[in-house]
Parts: structure tokens; sequence; C-alpha cells
């Protein structure tokens, strides 16, 4: 039976420590749906098919990894749907864990059959959140240490147009 994973969230964008996230979730499932949530209440850089593009693209050596967007609904509905046991939440610092917690049960008390698993990135990358990666690059900071070429170019695309404009 194929160990099956969901890894969720916005990925805005997709930075090396959600993919080392991934890459540790890799040794436990034989498979990992990356689902892209929108999320309304956040003010997005990239669009969902600008983030689902990069990130099939950074991934696109894995065939253990799916990309996949969730465009309305409950997440533990979508586990459900395509067979996964586990839903995959990295925590970067101990105040990420109480929030994680909540929706942890949340989404147990959904779906008894998903366990959420806890996965901590290696330690530099415990300070990278894709808000501060954000605003890095807004201001011209160098942020090729977290994430992928890709990302990079987008961000140096994406800021030039919002130049011009």
């Amino acid at each position: 039976m194929e160990r099956l994973a969901i890894y969720p969230g916005t990925f805005d964008p997709f930075t090396n420590g959600h993919l080392d996230v991934l890459e540790r979730a890799l040794t436990i499932f034989d498979k990992v749906y990356i689902v892209i949530a929108e999320n309304s209440k956040k003010s997005s850089l990239f669009t969902v098919d600008e983030r689902c593009r990069l990130i099939r693209e950074i991934t696109a050596a894995n065939s253990g990894v799916s990309v996949e967007v969730l465009h309305s609904g409950l997440l533990a509905e979508y586990a459900h749907a395509v067979g996964a046991t586990a839903i995959v939440r990295g925590l970067r610092q101990v105040k990420d864990f109480e929030y994680e917690f909540q929706l942890s049960l949340l989404n147990r008390h959904l779906n008894p059959e998903v366990t959420t698993v806890f996965l901590m990135p290696n330690v530099k990358y415990t300070y990278v959140a894709s808000s501060i990666i954000r605003e890095v690059a807004l201001l011209g900071g160098d942020v090729s240490k977290f994430v992928h070429p890709c990302v990079l170019a987008m961000f140096k695309k994406k800021y030039e147009e919002q130049d011009a404009q």
C-alpha cells in the first residue's frame, strides 16, 4: 500500500525551507501532494498558477511529488479524496506549534483517518518565512540562499513589472 501525504500551504513563494520539509517528508511517504491553498485573507505576490508552475519546476525531478491547488473545501476532505493518511506541516519555531496544534486537532475531528506529521526544517531555515523573503526581495536584498533560482528569476520579473507601473 502506497503511503500518501499532503503538504498544504500558500507557498508565496516556495522557499528552500519548504523544499527541505518536502524532502524530509519524502523519506517517510511514497508520494506527497503539495497542495497550494488559496487564502483570501493573505495578499499574495505570486498568482496560484505562478506558484504551481514554480513548484512543479523545482520538484520536476521527483516522481513522488504532485502539485495541486485546493480552490475550495476542507483540507481534511481533500486528504480523504486522494487517499492520504497524513498532513505534513513544517514547524520553524515554538510559536508555530500552538496554531498548528489547533489545526491538527480540528483536522483529526473532521477526518480521524488522517494524522498530522510535524517536521522541522534544517536549522538554517528556521527563520525563513515567505513573507520575510518577499519583503527582503522587494527592498532589493539578496534572497538567493533562501529560494530556488527559478523563484529568484520570478521575483526579478515581478518587481520589474511593479517598477514599470
